[in-house]
């Protein structure tokens, strides 16, 4: 599984990027947020979504892991696809997206493209009191209202990473990942995450 990407935009286009990774070129397809995001500068570190088909398998791009874990509450509403997730997550930020779904706004999810009031009911339903915001250890997105500033940076961040990926809680991969000495090496400190979480964290 790919947790993350990091390497040199060469090419954007309206529904993504392609990014240069040591020489491979990887297709993302990512929204008008992520986009924007990294117009500031070309090398970037985009979280990734794997979603694999009988007929394609396609990757999705995240300036931060708010929006990737956005996208990812987004797949579990009946009806609602990685196209039509990435299609919501460029109408609105994903504070503004969780503030209507708590406040059960069905006529402004409505208003977001492909969203009609049976799927903004459906979201409601499905997500309304689950949706969670995490701390955010990318510092490639600005900083939204109600988004916790980054608790771990370098290694740190890139142990929490993985850990996440491997399917562990964020909160409990915090804890574990908090422990850590701030110039533990990736391949130890996952080691030592590992043992910590499957001891009864």
């Amino acid at each position: 599984m790919i947790g993350f990407l990091a390497g040199r935009i060469i090419d954007r286009h309206e529904e993504g990027c392609v990014l240069d990774v040591n020489g491979v070129g990887y297709e993302l397809s990512c929204s008008v947020t992520t986009l924007d995001d990294t117009l500031a500068s070309d090398d970037v570190r985009l979280w990734v979504h794997t979603a694999v088909r009988e007929d394609a398998i396609t990757l999705y791009g995240f300036s931060s892991l708010v929006e990737k874990q956005m996208f990812l509450s987004l797949l579990k509403v009946n009806g609602v696809g990685p196209k039509m997730a990435v299609k919501i997550l460029s109408a609105a930020p994903t504070d503004h997206l969780s503030q209507m779904i708590e406040a059960g706004d069905v006529k402004a999810l409505s208003g977001l493209p492909k969203v009609g009031k049976k799927t903004a009911e459906q979201l409601i339903l499905s997500l309304k009191g689950k949706l969670v915001v995490s701390a955010e250890p990318a510092p490639l997105k600005k900083k939204a209202a109600g988004v916790v500033a980054p608790r771990f940076t370098g290694a740190r961040a890139d142990v929490l990473s993985a850990l996440v990926n491997l399917g562990f809680r964020l909160p409990d991969a915090e804890r574990v990942v908090g422990d850590l000495p701030e110039d533990v090496d990736v391949q130890t400190g996952v080691r030592s995450g590992l043992q910590a979480l499957s001891g009864g964290f």
